[in-house]
């Protein structure tokens, strides 16, 4: 079949009657020849329904490797392979005890007020062991400190206080009897 020629006097330089080459041909793609293709399909044909039906096909085949962490009797279990490095969250790290100590002492300087510079003083004396062992428990050691001195300076304010009010009172007293 072939087109007809353009309407009036214009000529279109790719119209020919005759083909420049033969037509290709369709059993052939790329030089390979194509499968046959299944004739049409009659969406309406009856179908038989009371057809016994395959129920394993589309089954999958069974696994050929055991579910980790089982084993036949007799041999070791597989297990999980090791977790990667980095992972979950870290170990932290000892807390020092002096550093426990030195803050417990430090608060029952509130109530006892000689306790409060054996905190300070161990507090001290922990964070040098944490500086040389890498253990944890800076921030216990720190606070010891600072409480610890805090409450030493109040009990140095009230001795000071109690001693001049005994001075005080020594010196300003009438010492004549009058009886």
């Amino acid at each position: 079949m072939t087109n007809p020629p353009p309407p009036g006097n214009w000529t279109d330089p790719t119209w020919s009657a005759q083909p420049s080459s033969p037509a290709p041909d369709p059993t052939l793609v790329a030089g390979q020849p194509v499968p046959p293709q299944p004739g049409p399909v009659d969406p309406y044909a009856p179908t038989n329904p009371y057809a016994p039906a395959d129920p394993y096909a589309g089954a999958q085949p069974p696994a050929t490797q055991p579910m980790p962490g089982y084993a036949p009797p007799g041999y070791a279990p597989q297990g999980y392979p090791p977790q990667y490095p980095g992972y979950g969250y870290p170990q932290p790290p000892k807390t020092n005890g002096m550093a426990i100590a030195a803050f417990v002492l430090a608060l029952l300087g509130f109530t006892s007020c000689i306790t409060a510079p054996v905190g300070a003083i161990l507090g001290h004396v922990a964070q040098k062991q944490i500086r040389l062992s890498g253990e944890g428990g800076a921030g216990m050691a720190k606070a010891a400190i600072i409480v610890g001195w805090i409450l030493t300076g109040f009990l140095v304010l009230v001795i000071a206080g109690y001693a001049a009010a005994i001075i005080y009172a020594i010196t300003t007293g009438d010492n004549s009897s009058s009886y």
